[in-house]
């Protein structure tokens, strides 16, 4: 399968898992959702590393930590933000990583000098922040602005789990041990959530399927994006990634009759607009940062 078919569909069940998320949010808690979705995707990766005959033991140990850490931080806070807002302001926020890395990326190559800030870095960033804007205006009303904060917070976040994974990928390290220790980290953590803020729930046949929802469409769509990201071109792949907001905005608006606001629709447009020209930007950025790198050697 083509790596931009690979992209299209990981979207898809990633908005269907927001789906599952914010039913399963009536029945459970987010530290709950954050451990099963964890334990099903560390025993999905599991049985995948014994059918490649590969192994989970790595020689990088500190950077799955750290990169488990950010994902598992990430995720919370926008399972919760999910749970609160409307499915798609909650995808769009935190499809705002796209603006973060850039932001990190070209922020770290002028500190070493590489290359100097671009006043079109500058009008991407304040772009998507007037995206964000729209986007939470109309939310402002029912008293949902902190739910905002912490799903725009889940983006920035995000971004660097998203450069942790990368600096994995370039060392050699298979996708599904990447993904199995990020859900091996989010069983723990849910775990420990849930038992420092509330018992865990009994099941319904209704919550544990969602539950199991959960767990195989975000595994299955995490390693879908990964192999599309490691095969396909990075800009084609950052703007099919956001083909998830409109399954995310479809989603809403029959499923859960979430309000259709000229307001919200012109900041989701701006948001991907900035999301694209900031991974343009950002590969540019790498490519010359690459180049230096050879020259210098």
């Amino acid at each position: 399968m083509p790596a931009s078919a690979l992209m299209v569909l990981a979207t898809f069940l990633f908005a269907s898992m927001g789906v599952c998320v914010k039913l399963a949010s009536d029945l459970y808690g987010t530290g709950e959702i954050v451990f099963y979705r964890g334990l099903i995707g560390a025993s999905m990766l599991f049985v995948v590393s014994r059918v490649r005959r590969g192994t989970l033991a790595t020689p990088v140990p500190s950077m799955h930590f750290w990169r488990s850490l950010t994902g598992v931080t990430a995720l919370c806070m926008w399972f919760y933000s999910i749970g609160n807002l409307p499915l798609a302001t909650a995808m769009t926020l935190n499809y705002m990583s796209s603006v973060w890395m850039a932001l990190f990326l070209i922020g770290g190559a002028v500190a070493l000098g590489t290359t100097r800030v671009d006043g079109k870095v500058v009008a991407t960033v304040l772009l998507g922040f007037g995206g964000v804007a729209l986007v939470l205006r109309p939310t402002m009303d029912q008293n949902q602005l902190w739910h905002g904060v912490v799903g725009l917070i889940s983006g920035m976040i995000s971004a660097t789990a998203y450069l942790q994974v990368t600096a994995l990928g370039r060392i050699g390290e298979p996708e599904y041990r990447t993904v199995f220790y990020f859900s091996l980290g989010g069983l723990v953590a849910g775990g420990l959530i849930t038992l420092l803020t509330d018992a865990f729930h009994a099941h319904s046949w209704k919550g544990a399927a969602l539950l199991v929802a959960v767990g195989l469409l975000a595994t299955t769509a995490q390693l879908l994006m990964t192999r599309a990201y490691a095969t396909g071109r990075t800009l084609v792949n950052a703007s099919l990634q956001y083909l998830g907001i409109a399954f995310a905005f479809g989603y809403g608006v029959l499923l859960f009759d979430d309000p259709v606001t000229a307001m919200a629709l012109a900041g989701m447009a701006l948001i991907v607009g900035a999301g694209v020209a900031a991974t343009l930007l950002r590969t540019k950025v790498t490519r010359s940062t690459d180049t230096t790198t050879m020259t210098e050697s």
